[in-house]
């Protein structure tokens, strides 16, 4: 249990000691001491509000925290994202629900409404509590003003709401102040502002301060506001109802009727109805899921998560809700995730679709399939899009921003988007391939331009690529107020890597398989199965070391170990008994300092002083890796127990550096601390897979 002494100068918190939150367009981090560290609205690629996490000062922050020493605990209602996090203290319990809303089924004639919404109560006795809403607009760049006005939209009378405008966007802050208990009264809230100005804000901010005792509730509601407003004849008070000869509530209840559906009369009954349709929605979305095997609660957590990175007015998978959180603290390797890449929603819709989610497979199809209207010149995709299918992912340095402990530079935008990473394709057709099974049929068009992507595999895949790993570009520093763009010029040198060309090999391997299966037309088959088999051997004879007796990480490099070839029998590209294989496997199981890649039972990509991808820095094991290790045991460990058995040990291990809610970041370092950025959908969608495979297999060895 953690415990808190608050003080004026608050300092970063641990990655991984946060929760998320979300509602398909967008999502929020909220730390264990109660604080909205990153948000970006209306979309996750939009700007921040709120990044605290990525400079304590200026970041900008929504805190619900208490001003006395206190311990804190946080935890997801049951099958929900709903976050709740409770401070304790021996005078009193304060719970803070925060959520973003969302619709349960059956009301899809409401309009949703993209608040925020943090809810504050009291359990027990009575907890002294100081709110701050500090939004930093437009990553901390923009200016903004803050007015405290009557508040309109509220049954309460006399009650004052906060607004926050900048030059592009604007905010307001709201609440509801009631009592649960007949006996109790309702709480006084007075909202005020205050002035960062000391700390780099561009604007004031706002406070209050409460005292709350058991059975009192405060709800802040924090939004756009709608560009329509009542008209200010119409607009209900005590001197018009006085006027009218009528009570002031019917006054109001009236104008709540008169109001545009996204834009309703704050109350109580309606903030109690969003929280149970939220509550609700992530309650029924979960129990379709169809898995029954071991660890169930982490796959359905990991599902909970994924289901949150989906943006779904498209379609398209986030890679992660969060930017620019360091692979190594201090360190340089801080990226962008807010983008679509194929890799990662691919696998995430593998993922999801063992579990039983098909819808979500269907629509990522229509997102993909639309961009393979729109390929390159040459017929190639890029690795990543935007959310909303753009290509345009331009990478810009944020120099005014500290970086999570120091950690700089603070990158938005992805300069990695034109990368030619040829593993993308394997990716995508295995995908395709599974969503075949399980998902709706592929149309003769949508063939055609299936089977024109396997064509550009079988004319590329004798071209070297940048590798799964390659993800970014040489920094040109130009006079500029604030920004540092990216040239084009690749660090890392393109070589023939054995991922990718075993994922070529996947590529090709799932067309054939589809033309088969479906009977569709296939022209060009007797060129798809030469290729295919040229590449298993090419694999065979040039990624292999004969000394070592491992698949090394590229034809030019096969005595540099990479982690990324566990995949071999995860795609059947190997049976996971081949001595090739289960040789590669043993020695990526060695520690670093005996030639492997595995400390402490987790795995890191590779050896970041053997091999150069041009990037420099240090990082920590990558989760991901030790994912693939323990499928690869587990698919081993069906010819050999001892293996079967490492593989549940190192799956065990793994689960204990889930945070305190069940999530994964993208790395863990030496010390055991989450690192990169939160939450990483490619860590969970392995998580989903190496429990699905390793619980299957336990259950049929015997």
């Amino acid at each position: 249990m953690n415990v808190h002494n608050p003080t004026a100068e608050r300092d970063y918190i641990p990655i991984a000691d946060h929760g998320l939150i979300g509602n398909l367009r967008t999502a929020a981090l909220v730390s264990l001491d109660g604080s909205i560290e990153s948000y970006c609205v209306p979309n996750f690629d939009s700007p921040s509000i709120f990044a605290r996490i990525l400079d304590k000062n200026k970041g900008g922050h929504f805190s619900i925290t208490p001003t006395v020493p206190f311990s804190t605990k946080q935890n997801y209602l049951p099958s929900s994202n709903v976050l709740q996090t409770k401070f304790l203290n021996e005078k009193g319990v304060v719970s803070v629900t925060d959520y973003l809303p969302r619709q349960a089924n059956g009301e899809a004639t409401r309009p949703m409404l993209f608040w925020l919404i943090r809810r504050v109560e009291v359990i027990r006795g009575s907890v002294p509590l100081r709110v701050e809403c500090a939004p930093a607009f437009n990553y901390a760049r923009d200016v903004h003003t803050t007015s405290v006005v009557p508040d309109d939209s509220v049954l309460s009378p006399n009650q004052d709401k906060v607004i926050f405008e900048s030059e592009n966007l604007s905010l307001d802050l709201r609440y509801v102040a009631e009592s649960t208990l007949d006996c109790v009264p309702g709480p006084e809230v007075k909202l005020y502002g205050m002035d960062l100005g000391e700390k780099g804000h561009l604007g004031p901010g706002a406070c209050c301060d409460l005292t709350l005792q058991e059975g009192q509730r405060v709800t802040f509601v924090l939004r756009i506001p709608p560009e329509h407003s009542i008209a200010p004849e119409l607009k209900p008070n005590q001197e018009r109802a006085d006027h009218l000869g009528i009570p002031l509530d019917r006054l109001l209840a009236g104008a709540s009727k008169l109001r545009p559906k996204d834009d309703p009369i704050l109350s109580k009954e309606l903030l109690e109805h969003l929280f149970v349709s939220t509550n609700t929605y992530w309650n029924s979305w979960i129990r379709k899921s169809t898995y029954q095997g071991s660890w169930k609660e982490a796959v359905h957590r990991s599902a909970l998560a994924l289901k949150l990175l989906i943006f779904e007015p498209t379609g398209a998978v986030v890679a992660s809700p969060t930017f620019s959180l360091p692979e190594y603290i201090g360190g340089t390797r801080n990226w962008d995730y807010r983008a679509s890449w194929i890799r990662d929603s691919s696998f995430t819709l593998y993922a999801l679709i063992r579990l039983g989610f098909t819808q979500e497979a269907n629509a990522y199809m229509d997102f993909i399939f639309e961009r393979l209207k729109n390929k390159n010149p040459d017929g190639s995709l890029q690795i990543m899009y935007t959310i909303h299918g753009g290509k345009d992912l331009e990478e810009i340095e944020l120099s005014h921003l500290d970086g999570h402990k120091g950690s700089k530079p603070v990158r938005i935008g992805n300069g990695a988007a034109d990368h030619v990473q040829l593993d993308i394709y394997g990716e995508l057709m295995d995908c395709i391939y599974l969503g075949q099974k399980f998902g709706r049929p592929l149309s003769y068009d949508t063939w055609v331009l299936v089977r024109e992507l396997v064509d550009f595999v079988v004319a590329n895949y004798q071209e070297p690529d940048l590798s799964i790993w390659s993800v970014r570009l040489r920094p040109m520093h130009r006079e500029s107020e604030r920004l540092i763009h990216y040239r084009r010029e690749v660090r890392g040198k393109k070589r023939h890597f054995t991922y990718s060309k075993i994922m070529l090999w996947v590529a090709i391997d799932r067309g054939l398989r589809l033309a088969d299966k479906r009977s569709l037309p296939c022209p060009h088959r007797h060129e798809w199965t030469r290729a295919r088999d040229d590449i298993y051997e090419q694999i065979m004879k040039q990624a292999w070391n004969p000394d070592l007796r491992v698949f090394g990480q590229s034809y030019e490099e096969t005595d540099v170990l990479d982690s990324s070839v566990l995949i071999m029998p995860l795609v059947f590209f190997m049976t996971p008994s081949d001595p090739r294989f289960v040789n590669t496997l043993k020695h990526i199981l060695k520690t670093p300092e005996r030639g492997g890649l595995t400390s402490n039972n987790l795995v890191y990509r590779y050896d970041v002083t053997k091999s150069d991808d041009g990037v420099g820095g240090e990082e920590g094991t990558f989760c991901l890796c030790t994912l693939w290790c323990v499928e690869a045991l587990t698919r081993a460990g069906e010819y050999d127990r001892a293996l079967l058995q490492r593989a549940v040990s190192m799956f065990e291990d793994f689960l204990l550096y889930l945070n305190h809610v069940g999530l994964c970041t993208e790395e863990i370092s030496e010390a055991g601390d989450g690192l990169g950025n939160a939450v990483q959908g490619f860590t969970h969608v392995t998580l989903i897979s190496a429990a699905y495979n390793l619980s299957r297999t336990m259950a049929h060895v015997k």
